[in-house]
């Protein structure tokens, strides 16, 4: 039902936006309505930022756990988590009202 919507939203956007608008791409021109253009600029967007973000992920992946990879060399162990170099301190008791 959501997608429906959201489908008939943007045909109302194309509708609306049907000027002529020039598009020009690595030596390619052509002229295309002004709701289509827009529509295949965002898609392009979209999988400009989509794409190197799905091979992070999947490269992430690959390593495993902990950074290790599962198919490192034999007697590679998972990596020492981190250390921030911060000591945890304790917080002094909370005065209550017996206390002042």
């Amino acid at each position: 039902m959501v997608f429906a919507f959201v489908l008939l939203l943007l045909l109302v956007f194309v509708l609306q936006n049907g000027q002529r608008a020039e598009v020009s791409f690595l030596g390619a021109h052509g002229t295309l309505p002004m709701g289509v253009a827009l529509l295949l600029a965002a898609v392009f967007g979209v999988l400009l930022v989509a794409l190197p973000g799905t091979a992070r992920i999947v490269q992430l992946r690959m390593l495993g756990p902990a950074g290790t990879r599962p198919d490192g060399p034999a007697g590679s162990g998972p990596t020492p988590p981190s250390t921030t170099g911060v000591a945890r301190v304790p917080l002094p008791p909370r005065p209550t009202r017996e206390d002042g």
